[in-house]
Formats: C-alpha cells, structure tokens, sequence
C-alpha cells in the first residue's frame, strides 16, 4: 500500500503521521489551526465515485412534499441574499440543480452557479470552475454547504474575497465539527459525509479566516444554516439498535445511497417521528450555546 500526504486541507500544515491508502476514511485535526481533514486524501477517481447519480438525482431527491420544502428554503436564501447584497450578480458556488439561481432570477437577479461537470442545467448558466477562474465584480458569493467539499477552501475563500465588488457580501453555511451533535454522534454525524467533506471547520476557524481576509462579518447564526435539527434528530435515530438511516429513509428510492428495504425504512422513519420533539430541544440547546450542526456567516467587503 501507497501513503497520502497528511496537508491540512484548510492551512496547509503538515499533520500527524500519514494516512494510508486504502484506510479507512477518517478525519485528522490539524494542531496549527484546528481544522480538520479528511484522511486519506481521496483519490479524483474515488471523488468521482463518492459523487454516484442518486446524490442528486434529475428527478429529485426528497419526493414531491420533500423537494416543494427544499425550493421553499432556497427561495428564501434567495430573498436574504438579495436584500443583503448592491446591485449586481451573484455567484453560487456548489449550484446544485440551480434552483437558488432561479429563485434569485425570479427576484430579478442574474447569477453564475460552478457545480461539478456542470454546463446548463434547468435554464440557469453554470460552470465547472473555480471561483479563481472567474472575474470579479460579484455582488454577492454563496457557497451554500459547499466549503467542505473543495480541496482548497481556505484558497477559494480569499479568491472570492478578491472578487466581491465593494459592499458586495459572501454568505456562507458550512457543518460545524466543533457542534454538540458533531460529539453526539461521532462517526454516525450527519454532516460528517466522508469522502465528499474534504475539510471539517469550526466556527471560531471559519470566522478567523474572514477577519484575516479583511471581511466585516455582520452576522452569525446557527439556525439559518440549514440541517441543524435535521442533524440532530439523524443522529439520535442511529443511536437505536440497529442504527436505521433517517436521511436514506427519507429520499426517493433511486436517490438513495445505499439500498433500504421498507421495513427498515418505515422503522427509521417511526423513530423519526417520536424523536422529533426530543431532536427539537437538543438543536435549540445547541444554537444557544452557540455549537449548532451548522455555522452561517453574512460578512461584507467594505473596503474597495
């Protein structure tokens, strides 16, 4: 077997030891900054296969009442952005099916969105791109769940810190390793999702960079993030004998990530349900403590 470099993804310091090819995926805490980083270091070829056609399905992930809420979500973080941001376009980083970019549109919006193997998708421009490769000028960036993903995010920040217009703003939601679930549930952590989650950043990492980048952070949330009771209640569900997979439980049959006969389905979704209450408290405990599943950042370039 081959050893991977151990790099922190996030700053680049070399970390402990070095992960072994073929290793189980597991998550290395960087001592210089306290990112994390997914070891071994996922191969293209293995990145490709993490990325499997039922991750996002043309047809949809969550059924018609699951996809509907989805769409309602994005419409929403569309109204946030366009409220926050000057006059102008905005960039979504991890696009998706686009469907922010339509909602932004239907607010009068243009926008760009940069997805993996992307060109058109549903009538919204999209590339296969880095935010380095573009011009600026943004009114706003949004990298929605998407800095986890990439293989220099830390890099990829700065360039779009680069490319903001003046008063343009970055919104950014990303998992929190440092959140109450994140401890809870371990391995079992919803928003853990080895290999696609490259890099693993707390909060207090993720607002240093914004500072060191010259940003005015305006706000931080952990409820506007998304995923956060989601999270919890997906965690405390694997606990069960068993450990059933709410988040499989809950997609359509061909986006599933592994296959799920109905029994075991109709017994996570059971849990599901008597647990939703208890989810419910834990999350808001989370939020108040401020170690929620997810951190979401609004920081402004105030400088020209």
């Amino acid at each position: 077997m081959s050893f991977m470099p151990a790099e922190c993804a996030w700053c680049g310091a070399a970390l402990p030891g070095a992960a072994e090819s073929g290793q189980a995926w597991h998550v290395v805490r960087c001592a210089a900054c306290s990112a994390g980083t997914t070891q071994p270091w996922p191969t293209p070829a293995e990145l490709e296969a993490a990325y499997p056609d039922a991750y996002r399905p043309a047809a949809g992930r969550f059924g018609s009442h699951g996809d509907r809420l989805l769409s309602w979500s994005r419409g929403l973080l569309a109204r946030r952005v366009d409220a926050l941001a000057p006059p102008g376009p905005v960039l979504d980083v991890g696009a998706g099916d686009g469907s922010l970019l339509r909602a932004l549109r239907a607010r009068g919006r243009d926008g760009l969105g940069l997805e993996r193997h992307a060109a058109v998708h549903a009538g919204v421009p999209m590339r296969d791109a880095g935010v380095a490769d573009l011009p600026g000028g943004w009114a706003a960036i949004v990298f929605w769940h998407a800095l986890e993903h990439l293989p220099a995010p830390a890099a990829e920040l700065a360039a779009a810190a680069e490319r903001l217009a003046p008063g343009g703003v970055l919104v950014i939601a990303v998992p929190n390793p440092g959140s109450l679930q994140a401890r809870m549930s371990g391995a079992d952590w919803l928003a853990l999702d080895l290999p696609r989650h490259l890099v693993h950043v707390p909060r207090e990492v993720l607002l240093g960079r914004l500072a060191e980048l010259g940003l005015s952070v305006e706000r931080v949330s952990g409820w506007r993030g998304g995923q956060v009771g989601f999270g919890m209640l997906h965690g405390l569900v694997r606990r069960l004998p068993g450990r059933p997979d709410l988040y499989d439980a809950v997609r359509r049959p061909g986006a599933r990530l592994r296959a799920q006969g109905q029994t075991e389905r109709r017994r996570a979704l059971a849990a599901g349900a008597l647990l939703a209450p208890l989810a419910g408290v834990a999350a808001a405990a989370e939020i108040a403590l401020r170690r929620a599943g997810t951190t979401y950042v609004e920081a402004r370039r105030v400088h020209p």
